[in-house]
């Protein structure tokens, strides 16, 4: 049976980006936890919906997944401040941030997309990643003050101006109900689906408040 036109193929298959999202691509360990409940304060706070790969379901594939949250976002956010070895046995350094960061690299010819990268130390990408020469990177110091303050930087041309005062609020928020949404997914972190989904709802509906307060 003949199939579509491949024109028309590409057509169908093309999804509709979401200007609100923000894909975030960071490393997924405990000592990022601080981190992970920042950038989901400070992105809400500008109104916008932060997404992740702590999202694809259970048996579909991971790299499809990827690349549809990548194609479905206005924006992305790519964290490339681990950069050393681990301490699991074999020691290995991690290579999904970077590889992620490629594949936007690529679909952004196609797609209506922006990027940013982030990382801890100064100058470092210029020799972890020197084909990026040329890309600024927001430098946010490993701590949650340095998130806010470059997410304020990277989105200073959007509607919502949050302070760091108001994203610091969302954040403080996220801290306090922290251990009971834990708790209620069951989790030990905040590298799960269920907590990740919760976190982003709170941390939504406060800055839509103060947002409101703000009008």
């Amino acid at each position: 049976m003949a199939g579509k036109p491949a024109k028309q193929r590409r057509r169908a298959a093309k999804p509709r980006v979401r200007e609100e999202d923000v894909f975030l691509n960071i490393p997924y360990d405990a000592r990022f936890e601080n981190l992970l409940l920042a950038y989901i304060a400070g992105i809400s706070a500008f109104g916008f919906a932060p997404r992740a790969t702590l999202e694809i379901p259970f048996g579909q594939r991971r790299l499809d997944r990827i690349l549809s949250l990548i194609r479905q976002s206005r924006y992305s956010i790519h964290d490339l401040s681990r950069v050393q070895l681990d301490r699991k046995a074999p020691p290995t350094p991690r290579f999904n941030m970077p590889f992620e960061l490629g594949l936007t690299v690529a679909l952004e010819r196609a797609a209506h997309h922006s990027w940013i990268v982030c990382e801890t130390v100064p100058h470092r990408i210029k020799k972890s990643l020197s084909d990026l020469d040329g890309t600024d990177a927001y430098i946010h110091g490993g701590t949650v003050a340095g998130v806010f303050r470059e997410l304020g930087n990277a989105f200073v041309g959007s509607s919502r101006q949050p302070t760091v005062t108001e994203m610091s609020r969302i954040y403080r928020l996220l801290r306090v109900h922290f251990r009971s949404v834990l708790k209620r997914a069951g989790a030990k972190d905040a590298f799960n689906a269920r907590v990740f989904e919760e976190l982003c709802v709170r941390a939504s509906k406060a800055a839509d408040a103060l947002a409101g307060l703000n009008d």
